[in-house]
């Protein structure tokens, strides 16, 4: 009797015991967090669309080893891409020869790229990357409920990597665009989009950088030549090939950028366009089918973004150095020179060469900006009219 009153005494200490663990603050915050995220990925993903294209005379982004991308895959991965290619190209030259039931010297587009995109506005447009449209001769949307949709590219905008695709499709449950400027390094991100084909993944991490520019030297050029302009908020949450275009989301399920760049594969390095950006470029490719830019003319650098740069600019420790006025271009018809430093913009300070696109795009063509500069060690201030960046430049190299 003394030994099974120890036993039920025992069992319910124990179940006690558990009761409390169970209920202990910790966990319960645990639980809290964990469901966060779910709510999130619950939330967003209905948001989230899978992108397909088909580019008939271009190879996919990373099957190209003229790609910049193509240094930055490991091994492992190049093997697979290198035995993909050969099978497509058997396959192109059966389809030439009449093969798989297609008429003589015809073959019908192939989907041969994939990326992400987020619904933007309920009545069809999509905000994805433009390295995922480019040259795009096909396109087919797919939404979270199945329903697939071939898609037009409504615009898009090389130098910052953005696009729209319109669908013809009404009451689409659109994303919740945050503000990229509250963005706070340390804070949870979500990304979600369709790596290696592998629709509606969802990984997090948190923000690991605000501001980030030249973030591949080799990229700094896009595919067409344009300088991307803009800094990016880099990301330790998993990105991969097919991530491209999809939103990453803080907890409130919010965008807070447009997922775009890693710098190789499992590095935990990831980047994407702030969603400020995002939403300024979008509204123009909408409404005008194009983002129409401002330049000066000019080649740049900030002083300190370059760490092997060991110049010497006498009377400024910080600023952004004009490198090269280019004779075409609006600053030649006004008084700035080479190796002047500006420090300012119509009274707001520039460290670097994107603040200095940041503000110049801001402005109205025609319209003088005041530039606040140092020239031999002595501060002084000129007017500069921006113009509108002429169409017929293939690549910007300034400005």
């Amino acid at each position: 009797m003394m030994r099974l009153a120890c036993a039920v005494l025992l069992a319910a200490l124990v179940s006690s015991g558990a009761v409390a663990a169970t209920n202990s603050p910790a966990l319960d915050l645990a639980r809290q967090i964990n469901n966060a995220f779910i709510e999130v990925a619950e939330t967003v993903s209905p948001s989230v669309v899978v992108i397909k294209v088909a580019q008939r005379n271009r190879p996919d982004a990373l099957d190209d080893m003229d790609n910049p991308f193509w240094d930055l895959v490991p091994e492992e991965f190049r093997k697979q891409f290198e035995k993909e290619r050969e099978r497509r190209k058997k396959e192109g030259e059966e389809g030439e020869r009449g093969g798989r039931g297609g008429r003589r010297g015809e073959k019908p587009p192939e989907f041969n790229g994939q990326g992400s995109g987020v619904i933007i506005r309920d009545d069809g447009y999509i905000l994805t990357n433009f390295h995922v449209v480019e040259e795009a001769e096909k396109i087919v949307v797919r939404l979270r409920d199945g329903r697939k949709f071939e898609g037009t590219v409504r615009g898009k905008d090389a130098q910052s990597d953005l696009a729209v695709i319109k669908i013809n499709a009404t009451n689409l449950p659109a994303a919740k665009l945050g503000d990229s400027a509250a963005v706070r390094v340390g804070e949870f991100a979500v990304a979600i989009g369709a790596p290696f084909e592998l629709d509606y993944s969802v990984t997090f991490g948190h923000v690991s950088a605000k501001g980030r520019s030249r973030v591949v030297p080799s990229l700094g050029v896009n595919s067409q030549g344009a300088m991307m302009d803009q800094d990016f908020i880099q990301t330790d949450a998993s990105i991969n090939p097919g991530n491209s275009g999809g939103p990453l989301v803080n907890l409130y399920g919010e965008v807070i950028g447009i997922n775009t760049l890693i710098r190789g594969l499992h590095t935990g390095i990831g980047f994407a366009v702030p969603v400020n950006l995002a939403k300024e470029v979008s509204e123009q490719l909408i409404a005008n089918g194009k983002f129409p830019r401002l330049w000066l003319g000019i080649g740049i650098r900030g002083l300190r973004e370059d760490d092997d740069n060991t110049e010497q600019i006498k009377g400024v420790d910080d600023g952004v150095l004009v490198t090269d006025i280019r004779p075409e271009g609006p600053a030649s018809k006004s008084d700035l020179k080479r190796r002047d430093v500006i420090t300012m913009v119509d009274g707001k300070t520039v460290s670097t060469s994107t603040q200095l696109r940041n503000e110049i795009r801001g402005k109205k063509a025609g319209i003088p900006v005041t530039l606040d500069l140092v020239r031999d060690g002595k501060p002084i201030k000129i007017k500069v009219r921006p113009e509108p960046w002429p169409e017929s430049l293939d690549e910007k190299k300034g400005e």
